[in-house]
């Protein structure tokens, strides 16, 4: 079982996460974070860190959000890593609330 990230990531990215993965695991696109599902430990140590509450167990991910499981092994595949923690994007705050962001994922 891996850690997810969700729809609450989108238009935000914070990475706070990333600078206590042990293990490396997140990986970068233009507006969100995934987890590499084959590089996960399972440690939950990015969950608490994640400000907008976007990361959840595999087995714990909310329902409606079931998506984010295959598309964080399959964004995995070609985004690069991201090991150090950098600014969110600028107009995070205005979607930091926002619901049902996957239209806006940019790959």
């Amino acid at each position: 079982m891996a850690y997810v990230v969700t729809d609450a990531c989108i238009k935000c990215k914070y990475t706070d996460c990333v600078e206590v993965c042990p293990v490396d695991c997140f990986r970068e696109g233009p507006n969100f974070l995934a987890i590499d599902p084959d590089e996960c430990i399972d440690c939950s140590l990015c969950v608490p860190e994640c400000p907008v509450g976007a990361i959840y167990a595999e087995d714990d991910v909310p329902k409606g959000q079931e998506a984010f499981i295959a598309l964080n092994a399959e964004l995995a595949k070609n985004w690069p890593s991201i090991v150090e923690r950098i600014d969110p994007l600028p107009d995070h705050a205005d979607w930091a609330d926002v619901k049902d962001k996957l239209p806006y994922l940019e790959r």
